[in-house]
């Protein structure tokens, strides 16, 4: 396997942050884990925005603190993946997301990253005193499935998410 780092987003990799939201975008296929980055054409103000939802004291009233990290592979600084911790739930994240949110970039998938890349994130769950980590995926994605059961997650439930009319399958993985 390949070596990764876990990194929060930096002007560094502004222009990589814009290609991987442009190779999303072209495959119409959903950023999960990626926060917001959907809605910024401009790498600078999504960076501004990763750093603003950290702080419990800027975050949007709506939202709760996360932290945004950049999953980099060190052979060639390439951003192919992008995780989400959130530091504690709101109803939505309790019932339906949980903890976590990740992707990895449709041209680098099928390779064991986004277990690499979670294997990778959840100290630092611990480390922010998240000591039972919960995750869904939508029910039928079975690499995501298989990500989180290749992590320690354990079955719990599958709930019917309302607002985007689909299943999912909550784990929980205990630190």
């Amino acid at each position: 396997m390949e070596e990764f780092i876990l990194i929060r987003p930096t002007s560094e990799y502004a222009s990589q942050l814009a290609e991987y939201r442009q190779e999303f975008l072209d495959a119409d296929n959903s950023m999960d884990g990626c926060g917001p980055l959907r809605r910024f054409g401009n790498p600078e103000e999504y960076i501004q925005v990763c750093k603003d939802y950290e702080n419990p004291e800027t975050v949007p009233s709506h939202l709760v603190p996360a932290t945004q990290f950049l999953f980099i592979r060190k052979s060639d600084n390439k951003l192919v993946g992008m995780i989400q911790i959130r530091h504690r739930f709101n109803d939505f994240l309790e019932k339906y997301a949980g903890h976590i949110g990740y992707s990895v970039r449709p041209s680098e998938r099928r390779k064991g990253y986004a277990k690499e890349m979670l294997k990778t994130a959840l100290p630092f769950c611990k480390q922010i005193g998240i000591n039972k980590v919960l995750i869904a995926c939508i029910d039928g994605n079975t690499g995501s499935e298989k990500t989180i059961l290749a992590n320690g997650g354990l079955y719990e439930s599958t709930v019917h998410e309302p607002n985007g009319d689909r299943d999912l399958k909550r784990f929980w993985i205990t630190l």
